[in-house]
């Protein structure tokens, strides 16, 4: 048996090399038939999965397409699991063992809604800005500043994911999720998710115990328009734009960043590699004493973000290239894979900026990006 088998009755798709393996575990079709929508690849290459374009293999790939296939997966297959989204926050230094899953769970509705605002359901295997464009052409706000984010919805909370003066988590209610475990399904509320700076509980003490199947966000009908982020208002003060719409600050956001960061299908790359460093008040006292002219921002919190970006640059790593792994030439805090890159190389030069930034500033950079 070879190539694909599809499983019509069953809604199944198999790898024909997987299905002998896959109904020995499972042992019968009766366990599977609710399993609805499913691929199973083997040996299956990950290099167009992930936005480094990192050549990487999963012994056993399976895209899930809805919380009941999920669940029914996870029931059956007690091997090491690993959960893919967009791919676009992470580096690949290995192949991965055992069973992958790859969310492509779908679907935006309005779960509630009220004169004031919206609640959305929407699936965590949602492309994150389809769902930005999808809120701005309905007119709801509180998602625009984060438009062209790559990544999937699921993949959002995890990241507690940000840019232009707003949070994930300035718009989150809740989410559910399927523990990689037990395969019970778990409801988390806001403060469940213990968000922080680019950071979570599912960064935390949670990392790799759950797969998000969908995620609730609450919109605003009457969007309060955020454009506190200077390169926001300069860029709609450049387009003669004096009252903008949440569809003039996506668009702002947008051209923002394609003029700023590489686009990973050109250049393989995950967005800013490093998050930006918060110092607690002393340190920055000290920091800038020695620095004055460095760019910072201080936080409601009492300590001050300092741009990591800057910190690269100074440090003299803007536009370095090692083989084909470098830091981009516009983009400090990207690092970039000009097209035979290891993931280990990559890795390697990450180390190597952290070690100058802490040995010139005393700052460590803590990568932004999940190295797997």
């Amino acid at each position: 048996m070879s190539g694909k088998s599809k499983l019509v009755c069953l809604g199944i798709q198999l790898g024909g090399e997987i299905l002998p393996e896959f109904l020995k575990t499972t042992g019968t079709f009766a366990q599977i038939e609710h399993m609805i929508s499913i691929e199973i690849h083997r040996n299956f290459s990950l290099k167009k999965l992930n936005t480094f374009g990192i050549e990487a293999k999963a012994e056993e790939l399976v895209i899930v397409r809805t919380p009941m296939a999920l669940h029914q997966l996870i029931q059956l297959r007690r091997s090491p699991i690993q959960v893919l989204g967009g791919g676009s926050n992470l580096l690949f230094t290995g192949d991965l063992p055992g069973l992958t899953i790859k969310n492509e769970i779908d679907g935006i509705e309005i779960f509630i809604e009220n004169k004031h605002d919206v609640l959305v359901k929407v699936g965590g295997g949602v492309v994150w800005h389809d769902f930005v464009l999808w809120a701005v052409e309905q007119g709801y706000g509180g998602i625009e500043n984060l438009s062209l984010i790559p990544g999937t919805v699921g993949a959002a909370p995890i990241q507690n994911i940000g840019a232009y003066g707003v949070e994930l988590k300035d718009v989150f209610q809740s989410l559910e999720a399927y523990d990689l475990t037990t395969g019970e399904s778990h409801t988390f509320s806001h403060s469940d998710c213990h968000f922080g700076y680019r950071d979570s509980v599912f960064k935390r003490d949670l990392k790799g115990r759950f797969c998000i199947a969908n995620v609730y966000f609450q919109l605003q009908k009457a969007p309060k328009i955020n454009t506190d982020y200077g390169d926001i208002q300069l860029t709609l003060q450049s387009l003669g734009i004096e009252n903008p719409s949440i569809k003039d600050v996506s668009n702002a956001v947008i051209h923002i960043r394609q003029s700023k960061l590489p686009n990973p299908a050109v250049i393989g790359n995950a967005g800013s590699f490093f998050k930006n460093p918060e110092l607690e008040a002393v340190d920055f006292q000290r920091f800038i004493e020695r620095f004055p002219q460095a760019p910072n921002y201080p936080q409601p919190d009492g300590r001050v973000k300092v741009p990591a970006g800057w910190l690269i640059e100074q440090a003299g790593w803007k536009g370095k290239r090692f083989g084909d792994a470098g830091c981009h030439a516009k983009q400090a805090l990207v690092l970039v894979n000009y097209g035979g890159a290891t993931g280990e190389e990559i890795l390697a030069l990450a180390e190597k900026i952290q070690a100058s930034v802490l040995e010139k500033y005393g700052i460590a950079l803590t990568p932004e990006v999940n190295v797997w």
